[in-house]
């Protein structure tokens, strides 16, 4: 699939005739005989008629000013618009309402068109809309508006259809056609993911209609709709297929969130309960907290800390059950300990605040020997990007729906792991048998620049990776790696600062910086945590400014 450069002013008709060739190709069996008829009629439009209505595509709404759609590369607008026409794709609408009017029409021409009803015509355009609307008018056609109307206006009548090829293009509907401008100007490359028919999301055409469903739900949860009737809307949908599985349990886990907000502590324990979002067990327990349902949250909770699903839910409960117990009479609970760490005490001169804390801590450390780099969260997970590229890149069932990602779709769901097994053990077998350092610096130069959602390529240089292969062993990896994979959206943050190699000794050290005031955070507590019980070499340095003498 080759991307047209945005040089040529047609580029967007391009991209666009290159997604319906690859819809077609590849879902050909889940489309219906109105899409299929589409394609095929675009197909014979002339390139005029097929640029404008992209634009149209393209844009937001399906009202247009027609005088709004001029553009020097499709010319005359009024001759790209009759085949439009023709076909019942493009019409004047039936009926405006008078917000649309108002969304449409300049000040000047909605103050002239209503000068008979206006008592302040030269008021602002707001005020202008507050004198009509109590007046109870009805929507109606353009011409029953005005008698003579300012501009024509047309209506787009197929984005539904061009949104469901949307949806089996990118796998979403929130991502828009102007994805592609940042690979047509070549400033974005990317892997490329063999494509077969068994790695597809969705494989009936049912499945697709409930796709539409879902995100149709979740624009109406965003838009204020009340958290009932978007339920209702999925009673009677049954999400049998694993990518549709989970996301009704992300859209279901954002219902209970806006039940809290909105104090429905019933509906959303009911909804939290049916989600398998990887904090729906903790929303739990706090909804039966801010309810005061103080049993309830303690049972909950003893209920979890038997089975925790992750380091997140840990950290969560050696905060929630002592204070539950307090809540229920109980003698105080001693706080869990914590591992000691590290710590490094600096006074540097208040003049190097200038250079930022980490960097003034980063050329202090290194004057005492050893190399020491700004790395926070790119170098780990930089490393790896690049030993498992195979297993993240591998063409899965839903992970990948284009040639134009930059990540599989499932990154974030809790079965990621799970569904790359094998890959991912002969990845990260390749740190048992000493063989990472070569596949690690093969997968480097190969790769360079793909995009990746962990490898950070302008932070990682040759140096870097060669200092870190050399002094971090395999089995430190190894046990970063893993939890990296056990919850990727939190623990691919909060890692040290700064690194410092020592090659000659084959040693490192990460530190995490703290300023004055700066408090560590939760994702920062627990991959400390994480390191002190693994012994792998941290320390916090705190920081504080000396006055200049």
């Amino acid at each position: 699939m080759i991307a047209h450069s945005v040089d040529d002013p047609l580029y967007y008709l391009h991209n666009f005739r290159q997604v319906l060739l690859w819809v077609e190709s590849r879902y050909a069996d889940l489309l219906d005989e109105q899409e299929l008829a589409f394609i095929q009629s675009f197909a014979r439009l002339a390139q005029p008629a097929q640029a404008l209505m992209v634009r149209m595509v393209m844009r937001k709404g399906e009202l247009f000013r027609c005088d709004r759609l001029d553009y020097a590369e499709i010319g005359d607008t009024a001759c790209a618009l009759q085949p439009l026409l023709a076909l019942g794709w493009v019409r004047e609408p039936e009926a405006l309402s008078l917000e649309q009017l108002f969304a449409l029409l300049r000040k000047d021409e909605l103050a002239l068109g209503f000068a008979g009803l206006l008592a302040r015509p030269r008021a602002a355009k707001n005020d202008l809309f507050a004198q009509l609307l109590p007046m109870g008018l009805t929507p109606r056609p353009l011409q029953e508006w005005f008698s003579q109307a300012p501009v024509g206006i047309v209506q787009w009548c197929l984005q539904p259809l061009c949104d469901r090829i949307r949806l089996l293009f990118f796998g979403n509907l929130y991502q828009d056609w102007s994805e592609f401008v940042l690979a047509d100007l070549g400033l974005v490359r990317f892997e490329q993911v063999a494509f077969t028919p068994d790695s597809r999301a969705l494989h009936r055409r049912s499945e697709v209609d409930q796709a539409m469903v879902l995100h149709q739900c979740g624009e109406r949860l965003e838009l204020g709709e009340a958290p009932a009737s978007v339920l209702a809307a999925l009673a009677d949908q049954d999400f049998d297929n694993p990518w549709l599985a989970r996301r009704y349990s992300r859209l279901l886990y954002a219902v209970g969130q806006q039940c809290e907000r909105l104090g429905d502590w019933d509906q959303a324990l009911a909804v939290y309960a049916r989600s398998s979002h990887t904090q729906a067990r903790i929303r739990q327990v706090r909804v039966c907290e801010r309810s005061e349902r103080w049993e309830q949250a303690y049972s909950l909770a003893q209920q979890m800390a038997a089975a925790p699903a992750n380091p997140l839910e840990v950290q969560a409960l050696q905060r929630m059950l002592p204070r539950l117990a307090r809540k229920l009479g109980g003698p105080p609970q001693p706080r869990r300990q914590r591992r000691r760490l590290e710590l490094i005490e600096l006074e540097l001169p208040r003049e190097q605040a200038a250079l930022g804390v980490e960097e003034a801590v980063r050329q202090h450390l290194e004057q005492a020997g050893g190399h020491v780099h700004y790395v926070e969260n790119t170098l780990f997970n930089s490393l790896f990007g690049l030993l498992c590229w195979e297993a993240i890149f591998a063409p899965v069932p839903g992970a990948f729906f284009n040639p134009f990602q930059a990540a599989p779709q499932d990154l974030h769901d809790s079965d990621f792991q799970q569904r790359r097994a094998a890959q991912l053990a002969a990845c990260l077998g390749r740190l048992d048998d000493k063989s990472h350092r070569l596949a690690i610096l093969d997968c480097f130069a190969s790769k360079h620049g793909l995009q990746s959602p962990f490898v950070f390529w302008s932070m990682l240089s040759s140096q870097l990776l060669d200092q870190a292969l050399a002094c971090v062993p395999p089995s430190h990896l190894k046990h970063c790696f893993l939890r990296l994979l056990q919850d990727i959206r939190n623990n691919r943050t909060g890692m040290p600062d700064l690194i410092q190699f020592w090659p000659e000794q084959q040693r490192y050290l990460m530190v995490e910086v703290k300023g004055p005031g700066d408090r560590l955070q939760d994702n920062q507590l627990r991959w400390l945590e994480f390191c002190a019980e693994h012994a792998l070499p941290v320390a916090v340095c705190h920081v504080r400014w000396s006055e200049s003498a």
